[in-house]
This record gives structure tokens, C-alpha cells and sequence, in this order.
């Protein structure tokens, strides 16, 4: 064990996908090539492609009075990290910057704190990142450069929220130009790194900023300023970037993209000219947060990256709304984030923040951290991954995310966490799909794409869903998807009116106060209602888009009526001809449209008829039987990747009661997991291994097909297939 004592440590260029027909059930090209992918020779693949482990000791001003620095570089090559964060800072200087306003470390006494880190990691053969904090100055700065700094509507410097002798600096001003470029020119002089990184920039949210630039700019956190705050970004991200390359043509700049589908740039832009993917997802960010958060991250960055260099952050310590930086978290809560992250295509990064535990405080993150690490050092073939394989994609709507006002109390993360328990709870395959990679190369391997609310799409977006479905491929769409375009502007009818089949009949209705939300009443059956016996009524949401008549429905809408008392909860209406959900049928295409929020509905309430009927049209829309299959008792995530050993199918264990709450404290082991995996053409397996327990089971073979059993699976487990 890493212990100490007090005076020891206190992508390659985008791939092009080819076409496949809409609805492939493998999802890979006659090619060979899945979505994602990453074409070329070991000899083509960039330095940072080649990390499997990352490590980083987020340093604090006190660290040069404290940490060890032979024993911090020690900790991480023993845990087999490829490379490491070195802090260069812009709040503080950990070494003698001469670059005014750079104020040196409180406890640096001269040192160069910087250069020790970072040759002591290159010692040890470990690739190092120059971390940088370009979001916070102090007030001699602002004194000398009031303009570098954001300000309130009244004029008044914004102070950070947590630290109010630190002012916040503006994006848009020369700070971001002239200041931070001298710092990254300095470390560039001094320190051979091989990439720069900011934290802190760009925020994760859009800046609501009144200084003397920005009050030129359209209203904040809309369209028209995202459009400014997106060309903004890409200005300073090439500037950066080329900083970085005058040191040597291999190092590159990143930054801070935590957020998921909330980032604030548009993911898709920055997804064509970012190298590196950093994920700032460091644990569960709220009290209600499921525990699906990394793997989600995961999807996001496998939707806009085609393949390059994606990692995740895993926080050693306490993170959360009520967050202690120096105590760690569960060792359970850290290993399920480190395997979402590891299942869900990204690389494994840990973080400690502050030497203060080497002095014995808190040690229990080492153990946590190396012995997973290490585990993951002896399986590294497969962690390399050449195409995710699912055959349903969910359309991430970047633009619905930051302008959309739902109704009420609800957010689209609930949107989001509701289909994403719904594609969990049936155990469908499945990609995120960004709303500006919709040409049809990239969407024509899934059978089926589901649009929760995404309200705001352009003409251009509803002709290519339009253009999908004309060649086979199934949608499901909720609520107020297609109602407004991309500037936010909402349209009289639906965009995608006449692929669904559909016009809207009026404004959103809710119900009042304390009333029962509307009922489902059923018409007739169909599969999306399988399951369901002994009842004509099911819930429906509580806000929907009323619709005119459409031919014989399947469902139909109940109105809402008093809750309380109870003498007077019966309907008014029982039976009405709106429709609660509309089904069609165009040759190869299905296509199911609710105008009900029925995701944030059933995530609040728990219902399970909601549920279910989510599920059951997402399995009525995909059609023919899954890529791959997991049979058995639990609530799982399963991830199956083309692999350059063969393939790998990723089974994370949910099963907790602390899956939507908390923290996992323990493991809920589940029984026997049955799966069936559909081989492309001319492929066979030759050996199941199980890599978490580290031993090889029995496959039977048959025809396109190969299957066999997990016995059990703990917190995690992967099946690796051999393949000629």
C-alpha cells in the first residue's frame, strides 16, 4: 500500500463510416467498420490513443510545503497510468512565472514545483498534461485590467462563489488572448509536456456575463449568442492549439467538457477539431442522480467523436452536492463510475485532490485506485475498441437542452434519465446521436431512433429524419418534438407533422392544481400494450400536445379531472376520439408518436405502466431480434464493442438500493446473465473469457450465432469473444 509518512506526499483524424442500409442489425458495414471507429496501424495511432490508465493529484498551494514528489510519481506508475496532470495553474503559479499577474504559489518559496512534477513523471516514462485555471484572477489584476473580467448587470465584477477574493474572467475579452497564451508560451519554454489543458473554461453553463464586449452580443443564453459563444470557442481552442504545437506538431490543447448533453459548446463542432475528449463527470452531481452518469458521458462522447481520445475523470473524493475534497468516497460508488466509464468506450482517469492525505488523513483512495487500475492493466487488448454495436440510436438534442423551457417543474435531464431507464430496463443496445450528425452514413445502421421531446429541430434535421424513414428507419418521438426550429422560434404544426401523421389541435394542456393528470384509455390491441390485462385505462403524462383525430387509435386520452375529494374523482369525458398515441406503419418503417411528457411523468412517479409502455414500443420499433441479447434477473447496463481481440460485451451490475440514490455502499450480486451475440458474416469465436473473474466459460456456436452464460456478475463483468 502507498503509505506515507509526514514528510512524504502530503483520435486520429475523423473516420469516415461507411453507408449501410437503414435498420443493419449488427451495425457494422460491408466494410467491416462500425460507427466510431478507429482505421490505421498501430503506426498511425497518436501517443494519446495508446493511454489505457490516467492518473492525476490535483495539486493545492500548500502541496510544495507537503507532497513527496518521488513518492506522488511513484503512486501512479505503480498503478500502471500512462500518463499524468501536472498543475501549471493561472490562479497560482507552482513555479517562477514571470508573466505579470501570475502570482507564485502561496508556499512555492521559489520553487519550481512544475518542473519537479513533471520530471519526475517523465522519469518514470509517464506522458504529462499542463494543467491550467483560466476562470479566476485576484484583484490586483482586475485593478490593473478591469476588462479582462465579467461583470453583473449593474457593472460590478462577478466574484467566484466560493472563493470571493477571486474575480471571474471573461471569455471574451483579451484575458483569454493575451494573459493566458503568455502563461501557455512560458510552460512551452520551460517544460516539455505534451498537451495543455484548461479547467474551469469553458463553463458548464453559457456565461451571463455585461461587460463592455459581451453587451455587444446578442441576449445571453439564446440561439443567436450560443451561435457567438460557439465561434468565440473555436477561435481560442485553434489559438491554443496552435501554442501547442510550437513546442512539437504532437501535442495539442483540451479542455474541461464535463456536462454531457448540457455541455455548453456545441458538441459536434468541437467533436471535428478536439483530440481529446475530457470529461469532467466525476461522480453523482445531485442527490436525485442515478448512478447511469458516466456511462451516459460515455454515449455522449462516442456520438461526436468518431473514435479519437475519450476520458472520464473518477473523483476519489467525496463528490455530490455536499462535497468533502479530501475524504474519499465509497469504494463501490468508485469502482462503479471507474467501470461505466471503462464499459462505455472511455479511458479511465482517477483523481485525489491535494496531497494533505499523504499525511496519513485519508489513504483509503490509494488501495481503490491501483488495484482497479492495475486489474484493467492486465486485460489492455481489450480495451481497445474499434465500434460500439446497437442497433437503436437516441437523438441528443444539444439545442432543446439549453433553450427548451419545459412545462413546470421538470428539466430535460428527467427527459434524458427517464429513456435512458426505459432502454435499461429492456436491455436494448443503444448510441446517443448527435441532432447535427444526422446525415444518413452515420444514422443508416439503426433500425429505430428515439427523439425525447427534442423539440427544437431545424427544416434541414426533419428532412434527414424524414429521408431516414423514407429508407426504412423507425422513429418514437414524445411531446414537443419538432416544434420549435433551431432558433427557438415555435412553429403552428409539428415539423415532422407528415411523417407521424399528426397536427397539433390547440396550445400544451396540463392539468390543475391537484387534479389527476390525464388517462390512456385502450382501443384496441397492439404490441406497445403487452403486458397489460384487466384494465381499459393506463396513466398518460401530466402536460400533452392535444391532437385532431387520427384513425383507429390505439390509445386514447381521458381528460383530466378532480383528484380530491375523492367524491368527485370520477371523468367528466370518459371517452374521447384525441389520441394518446399515434402508430403507423410505412412499409419497413414504425412509427410512434405520444404527445404526452410521458419520460419526466414517469420519472417522478414511478410508474411502472409507464414503463413498460415505453419499452414496449421501443422493442415493437427496433423490429428483429438485438445484435446481441442478456437474459436474466437484475437492473443492467450492457455496452458490446468490436474489439481487436474480437468483441466484448460489458454487463455493469445496478442492482442496489441505492441505484437512484446515494451512493453504492456494496454490490448486489445477480445470478446467471444469458446471452446470445449475432456474428457478422464470416466471423467465429474461438475462446469466451471472463475478464473480471479472470477465467474462460463454455460457448456454443450455432449458425450466425454464439452463446453462453456469465454465471454471476458482482459489480461487473466482460465477456471477451475471441473472434478469427
Amino acid at each position: 500500500m502507498f503509505t506515507l509518512d509526514r514528510r512524504r506526499f502530503l483520435k486520429t483524424a475523423a473516420a469516415t463510416v461507411p453507408m449501410v442500409r437503414v435498420g443493419d442489425s449488427f451495425g457494422l458495414s460491408s466494410a467491416g467498420v462500425a460507427a466510431g471507429a478507429v482505421p490505421g496501424t498501430a503506426a498511425d495511432v497518436p501517443w494519446q490513443k495508446t493511454l489505457r490508465r490516467i492518473g492525476q493529484t490535483n495539486i493545492t498551494e500548500h502541496d510544495p510545503a507537503v507532497l513527496d514528489v518521488e513518492a506522488w510519481a511513484n503512486y501512479w506508475a505503480s498503478a500502471k497510468v500512462g500518463a499524468v496532470f501536472v498543475s501549471v495553474t493561472g490562479i497560482v503559479a507552482f513555479y517562477p512565472s514571470k508573466v505579470p499577474f501570475h502570482r507564485p504559489a502561496k508556499y512555492l518559496n521559489g520553487r519550481d514545483f512544475t518542473g519537479e512534477l513533471n520530471d519526475a513523471a517523465k522519469k518514470r516514462g509517464l506522458r504529462t498534461i499542463a494543467r491550467y485555471s483560466p476562470d479566476l484572477n485576484w484583484g490586483d489584476a482586475l485593478a490593473a485590467h478591469p476588462e479582462w473580467f465579467m461583470r453583473d448587470e449593474h457593472g460590478q465584477p462577478l466574484v467566484s462563489a466560493e472563493a470571493p477574493e477571486l474575480f471571474q474572467t471573461c471569455m471574451f475579452s483579451t484575458y483569454m488572448t493575451d494573459y493566458f497564451p503568455a502563461v501557455m508560451r512560458e510552460v512551452n519554454s520551460r517544460y516539455d509536456v505534451d498537451a495543455h489543458y484548461t479547467n474551469g473554461w469553458p463553463s458548464f453553463a453559457l456565461p451571463e456575463c455585461f461587460c463592455a464586449q459581451c453587451r455587444q452580443l446578442p441576449p445571453a443564453k439564446t440561439p443567436a449568442y450560443w451561435d457567438k459563444f460557439n465561434e468565440r470557442l473555436t477561435t481560442l481552442w485553434k489559438l491554443y492549439d496552435s501554442i501547442a504545437k510550437d513546442k512539437k506538431p504532437t501535442s495539442f490543447y483540451i479542455c474541461n467538457m464535463g456536462g454531457g448533453f448540457h455541455a455548453t459548446p456545441n458538441l459536434a463542432q468541437l467533436g471535428e477539431y478536439s483530440q481529446w475528449f475530457q470529461a469532467d463527470n466525476q461522480g453523482r452531481n445531485r442527490q436525485d442522480a442515478p448512478v447511469w452518469g458516466a456511462a451516459q458521458q460515455g454515449r455522449v462522447c462516442n456520438a461526436v467523436l468518431d473514435g479519437k481520445m475519450a476520458t472520464n475523470v473518477t473523483g476519489a473524493y467525496t463528490t455530490g452536492p455536499i462535497r468533502w475534497r479530501e475524504v474519499t468516497k465509497s469504494p463501490a460508488e468508485s469502482v462503479i463510475w471507474l467501470s461505466q466509464t471503462l464499459a462505455s468506450g472511455m479511458v479511465p482517469y482517477y483523481h485525489v485532490v491535494g496531497g494533505e492525505n499523504g499525511l496519513g488523513e485519508d489513504l483509503r483512495w490509494e488501495k481503490i485506485g491501483r488495484d482497479y487500475l492495475l486489474w484493467t492493466a492486465r486485460h489492455d487488448a481489450h480495451w481497445v475498441n474499434k465500434g460500439t454495436i446497437a442497433n437503436i440510436g437516441v437523438v441528443m438534442g444539444q439545442r432543446t437542452q439549453l433553450f427548451y423551457q419545459p412545462q413546470h417543474d421538470f428539466s430535460m435531464q428527467q427527459y434524458m434519465d427517464a429513456v435512458y431507464s426505459a432502454l435499461l430496463d429492456g436491455r436494448f443496445l443503444f448510441d446517443y446521436v448527435h441532432e447535427d450528425r444526422l446525415q444518413l452514413e452515420r444514422i443508416g445502421k439503426y433500425a429505430a431512433l428515439i427523439l425525447p421531446n427534442t423539440a427544437l429541430l431545424s427544416d434541414e434535421q426533419c428532412q434527414q429524419l424524414r429521408e431516414y424513414v423514407n429508407l426504412g428507419g423507425s422513429l418514437l418521438a414524445t411531446f414537443e418534438t419538432s416544434m420549435y426550429n433551431e432558433r427557438n422560434e415555435r412553429r403552428a404544426d409539428f415539423g415532422l407533422a407528415d411523417v407521424f401523421g399528426i397536427h397539433a389541435a390547440g396550445p400544451v394542456i396540463g392539468r390543475l392544481g391537484n387534479a389527476n393528470p390525464y388517462l390512456a384509455r385502450i382501443e384496441r390491441p397492439h404490441p406497445i400494450l403487452d403486458g397489460f390485462s384487466d384494465t381499459h385505462w393506463i396513466p398518460g403524462a401530466e402536460f400533452r400536445v392535444p391532437l385532431k383525430p387520427v384513425d383507429n387509435p390505439v390509445l386514447t386520452v381521458v381528460p383530466s379531472y378532480t383528484a380530491y375529494p375523492p367524491e368527485l374523482s370520477y371523468p367528466p369525458a370518459p371517452r374521447t376520439d384525441e389520441p394518446a398515441v399515434v402508430l403507423r406503419e410505412r412499409g419497413a418503417s414504425r412509427l410512434a408518436y405520444f404527445p404526452g411528457d410521458i419520460e419526466p411523468t414517469m420519472w417522478l412517479s414511478g410508474h411502472t405502466d409507464l414503463s413498460r409502455l415505453l419499452v414496449n414500443a421501443i422493442r415493437w420499433l427496433a423490429g428483429a431480434p438485438a445484435p446481441v441479447s442478456v437474459e436474466g434477473k437484475g437492473l443492467v447496463e450492457i455496452f458490446a464493442w468490436e474489439t481487436e481481440p474480437g468483441f466484448a460485451v460489458h454487463v455493469l451490475n445496478y442492482t442496489n438500493p441505492n441505484a437512484h440514490h446515494g451512493w453504492f455502499s456494496e454490490f448486489y450480486p445477480i445470478g446467471a446473465q444469458k446471452v446470445r451475440f449475432r456474428l457478422p458474416a464470416g466471423r467465429r469465436v474461438t475462446r469466451v473469457e471472463l475478464l473480471r473473474a479472470e477465467r474462460d466459460i463454455p460457448f456454443h456456436a450455432a449458425g450466425d450465432s454464439v452463446e453462453f452464460t456469465i454465471p454471476s456478475v458482482t459489480d461487473y463483468e466482460v465477456a471477451a469473444l475471441y473472434s478469427a
